[in-house]
């Protein structure tokens, strides 16, 4: 297989469960520019990308951002299919295939051929059901993402027992940030947050915002023990972490609530259950976990 994968114009890598790229055929390696780097993390070959001009062609004036938010619908679903460019100039039809221990398969083929004036509609098109799923402020989930996220991983339950961790996170005293040092700083805590969580997880991990400052996980595949194990380390990297230049002795903690999700309970009563946790969490004196 491996040899008839070299031989092909196809780009072809497959992505471990931590988003690992541990094969690449020639032209994969040929257009992204890579010789000896494997294995390599899809975060740091995009890296790769922005730092030589190779492989994808990211536009962005913020490439953290952009990384954030990429990475939050990575990986969220069986199959799915896009467009791009190549930073050579090639425009390529990309397909995801994972399967169900979260091992990815990325197949992707030349269309540069294709009409120009289609390729922007259906760029149009992408680029809405981006901004539906993203919220605007973190580049994470959003919540009606996050919802589609948790029914996907209910079904999974039902279907094929596979167990999913659901965490509601909640910034601790949010309100006294505001109040002390301003919506805009307000605002750069919540960036921080959804960027130090995001870089924590698996690819197949749902991160998003709920509203506020109010945070939800879910984390399939995973034992009672490794989820508290998770979101303990969440925690102990955000007691220090100073995110406001302005104050540099700032810091902030969050309260979570964990639970794992319950095949005979709607998507609400799961919720319920793990607010309810938070709330035990936030009554024992916050920057800590409980269990619902």
């Amino acid at each position: 297989m491996a040899r008839l994968y070299d031989q092909s114009p196809l780009l072809v890598a497959l992505f471990d469960v931590q988003d690992v790229m541990l094969y690449a055929n020639v032209a994969w390696r040929e257009t992204f520019g890579l010789t000896d780097q494997l294995p390599i993390t899809w975060s740091n070959l995009m890296r790769h990308c922005r730092a030589t001009g190779k492989g994808v062609n990211i536009r962005t004036n913020d490439f953290e951002a952009w990384l954030t938010s990429t990475r939050s619908r990575r990986g969220k679903m069986p199959f799915r299919t896009f467009e791009g460019d190549m930073c050579d100039g090639r425009w390529f039809n990309v397909t995801e295939t994972m399967d169900e221990q979260g091992w990815m398969l990325c197949v992707a083929f030349d269309i540069t051929s294709m009409r120009v004036g289609s390729r922007n509609l259906r760029l149009a098109r992408d680029g809405a059901l981006r901004a539906a799923q993203v919220d605007a402020l973190t580049g994470v989930s959003n919540r009606a993402h996050l919802l589609q996220q948790l029914d996907t991983r209910l079904q999974e339950l039902r279907q094929r027992q596979q167990p999913c961790g659901l965490v509601m996170l909640d910034l601790d005293n949010f309100k006294q940030i505001n109040d002390t040092y301003g919506h805009s700083a307000g605002d750069t805590v919540l960036v921080h947050f959804a960027r130090l969580v995001e870089a924590t997880l698996r690819r197949g991990d749902g991160f998003g915002r709920i509203g506020g400052e109010e945070f939800m996980l879910l984390l399939p595949n995973i034992t009672p023990e490794a989820l508290t194990h998770a979101v303990s380390r969440v925690l102990e990297l955000l007691r220090t972490a100073h995110p406001l230049l302005q104050a540099p002795q700032f810091h902030y903690t969050c309260s979570a609530g964990l639970a794992m999700l319950d095949s005979s309970q709607e998507p609400a009563d799961n919720m319920r259950r793990a607010d309810a946790a938070l709330y035990k969490a936030k009554a024992a004196g916050r920057d800590r976990l409980e269990w619902g």
